[in-house]
């Protein structure tokens, strides 16, 4: 599988003053220094030394090495968390506030005002809304003014580029990032610096990529699609957004290329869910129903698609695949069989209903919700949380697969009375199957857009997974990773 996405369990430590001399953070000079005594008291090896410089820009260079450097001991002094989280959280958050509030001479002049003036994609705008329609509008014009001015060229890869480096490319880069307003034009050269790198950040947002800042093979990918390309792309789905109408104060929107939900309410996103979606031969439809019903720990009985295509040939091949995975093996009439009775080689395999029970090692998870539907498909939890982390999460055999979905299913039952957070609780707790029915039932929408703009002017691309935007060798991606089998 949306989006797994974990929230931070910690916040970075609050920074401090500047030191008068050259506006480095001396609470972050303090955590590096005494994560240094530290580490050589373990034996370990921090290195905070600056590299040799190799032009006449290294001082630059160098002071950003040090910042890094500081910020990574820093990092290794928050409590409670592992070694890979603490860096995650620290340094990705306190070098953002050192590069935002630093404006003296030393690191990268204007990078805040930079930052300020190319926001990233608001998460309170919702896919769906009137605004979405005039702003695509707009969006379409604006990138007309840019194809009818010559495009952009292409960026030759060099993988990976990053923060730091000079090459000839990032030159192009540049040029590219600039065409779309991710990038101010106040000058060209082929220095990586702090603006490319946070414009690459912006423009890894608005395509739905894992925003790093550092261009790699998807990036480039995105990048070096033409703006003709983009422009189709925007106007085949500008129909597509035109066809809403009103939507209601309270709803729910998977957008399936984003492999995204939203819970809206009063036109803002209250709420977002990283999804995990169908695959490319396993398409999620497109739906307009009502959530009428939450199941806690449900069963799973297992569709037929999914006996035919992964159940019997994993059967085949370990006999024991079911037993472990508490799945139940029923006749016509009801009567449950051993597994050894079947002949998995036979048609008549197909003829058994199969039956998971509840409990963590279920492939629906806790929660299973339920909306009327032609396509037998559902949202819900899922054991194999990891493929949320992931940038392609196109895995499922048509259902959703919703990250936090408890977060999810209390927002829906916000206004179904004798039902609370705590009362969700206790219900996924007790192991026992049971079922919330929704007053009153919840617009859901289901949607295949892959490009749109919102009322802030952020234009937002996806990949055209599935092949409907008619956009040829620009449509989809190679790198699809095979689900866990039984998953759906």
């Amino acid at each position: 599988m949306a989006g797994v996405c974990h929230p931070a369990a910690c916040a970075a430590p609050r920074l401090a003053g500047f030191t008068p001399k050259d506006g480095l953070r001396t609470d972050v000079i303090e955590a590096g220094r005494a994560a240094m005594v530290s580490g050589r008291r373990e034996g370990r090896s921090n290195r905070l030394l600056m590299a040799k410089p190799r032009n006449r820009n290294s001082t630059d260079l160098d002071r950003r090495k040090l910042l890094r450097a500081c910020v990574r001991g820093a990092a290794a002094g928050i409590a409670g968390l592992g070694l890979s989280a603490r860096r995650a959280v620290a340094e990705d958050a306190m070098l953002r506030a050192l590069t935002q509030q630093n404006q003296g001479g030393h690191f990268d002049p204007g990078f805040a005002s930079v930052s300020r003036t190319m926001p990233m994609p608001d998460p309170s705008l919702p896919t769906l809304s009137p605004a979405t329609v005039q702003a695509t509008e707009a969006a379409i014009g604006r990138y007309e003014a840019i194809l009818s001015g010559g495009g952009w060229s292409e960026v030759e890869p060099v993988d990976p580029m990053r923060l730091g480096m000079r090459h000839r490319n990032v030159a192009d880069l540049r040029r590219r990032l600039a065409a779309v307003g991710d990038l101010g034009a106040d000058g060209i050269d082929d220095l990586y610096d702090s603006h490319v790198e946070a414009a690459v950040r912006r423009f890894q947002a608005r395509h739905g990529l894992n925003v790093d800042g550092v261009m790699r093979e998807q990036t480039f990918r995105s990048v070096n699609v033409p703006a003709s390309v983009r422009i189709s792309q925007l106007k085949t789905n500008l129909a597509r957004l035109r066809a809403f109408g009103a939507l209601g104060n309270r709803f729910v929107v998977c957008n399936i290329p984003a492999a995204q939900i939203e819970a809206v309410e009063n036109d803002t996103v209250v709420s977002r869910y990283t999804a995990v979606v169908g695959k490319p031969d396993r398409p999620s439809p497109e739906i307009q129903s009502k959530i009428v019903e939450i199941n806690f720990n449900p069963y799973w009985t297992v569709p037929v698609s999914i006996v035919r295509r992964d159940l019997i040939p994993k059967m085949q091949a370990e006999p024991d695949y079911l037993a472990k995975n508490r799945i139940h093996i029923f006749d016509p009439h009801g009567r449950e069989l051993p597994a050894q009775q079947i002949n998995w080689y036979s048609e008549r395999a197909m003829s058994y209903r199969f039956k998971q029970d509840p409990g963590d090692f279920n492939s629906l998870g806790s929660i299973r919700i339920n909306f009327p539907n032609s396509h037998e498909v559902y949202m819900h939890d899922t054991p194999f949380k990891n493929l949320f982390g992931e940038d392609f999460r196109f895995h499922s055999s048509g259902c959703v697969r919703v990250q936090n979905v408890r977060e999810l299913v209390n927002w829906l039952l916000a206004t179904t009375p004798g039902w609370s957070r705590q009362g969700t609780d206790r219900a996924i707790r007790t192991g026992e199957r049971k079922d919330a029915r929704l007053a009153p039932a919840i617009p859901l929408h289901w949607v295949y857009v892959t490009a749109w703009a919102t009322a802030d002017g952020v234009v937002q691309f996806r990949e055209d997974i599935y092949n409907r935007d008619g956009l040829g060798a620009y449509a989809t991606r190679a790198d699809a990773v095979p689900p866990p089998v039984g998953a759906r």
